[in-house]
């Protein structure tokens, strides 16, 4: 396969074609090397518009998906990001690289073993993972974005608690066949839901676990 070829393609027939036009967001893309993230027997697909299958019965999202995320989201470089599911450690690098810090947690630790060594090897050094469910936010923390990696039934209310003045967060809310891909921010207590596109992405585990889910 010839990576760069496959990601010119990738970008300009996915990315691009998805209305994802931010310069900053599509130099991230171009940058990072998606295929060294995607497990090896799945090479070959690195760029392809599906979701890749990783152990655990989990998935990275679509390229398209993510360059949607990340351009709806604006983040700045002071900005502190939670990102809730690790998986491959790909969407981890790019919010990295456009951020201050990410704060990322899974649930698996073998995801945070291998997404660490390979955050390491592109020689990123502000994403700091962590081997926690998403109900053990401690409701001291503050973020200013908030990016669930896997689609939620509803979102944890709890969750906009979270978001400094200002934050965002990115959900894609629903179950198949009908999922929303949001942007949800908190002003004065009062919750903004805008739907940015129609998708399916692979539901988060362990949702059922909290009891927070309300919104």
């Amino acid at each position: 396969m010839n990576s760069d070829f496959a990601r010119s393609q990738m970008l300009k027939q996915q990315i691009r074609a998805w209305e994802v036009l931010d310069e900053k967001v599509l130099g991230i893309l171009e940058l990072i090397p998606r295929e060294n993230f995607v497990p090896k027997e799945f090479i070959n697909f690195a760029f392809a518009d599906m979701e890749i299958p990783l152990s655990h019965d989990e998935s990275m999202m679509t390229p398209k998906v993510e360059g949607r995320l990340l351009q709806s989201l604006e983040i700045n470089k002071d900005d502190l990001v939670l990102e809730v599911g690790t998986g491959s450690g790909y969407l981890t690098a790019c919010l990295a690289a456009l951020s201050k810090e990410v704060i990322s947690i899974d649930i698996h630790e073998d995801f945070l073993i291998s997404a660490e060594k390979k955050l390491l090897h592109q020689k990123i050094r502000n994403a700091k993972l962590l081997n926690k469910d998403m109900s053990l936010i401690d409701q001291k923390d503050k973020f200013d974005i908030i990016v669930f990696t896997g689609s939620l039934k509803k979102l944890p209310k709890k969750f906009t608690t979270l978001l400094r003045p200002e934050g965002k967060i990115f959900a894609v809310i629903g179950e198949d066949p009908i999922m929303q891909a949001q942007i949800i921010t908190s002003d004065n207590n009062l919750i903004n839901q805008n739907t940015l596109f129609e998708t399916y992405l692979t539901p988060l585990q362990n949702q059922s676990l909290s009891k927070t889910f309300s919104l």
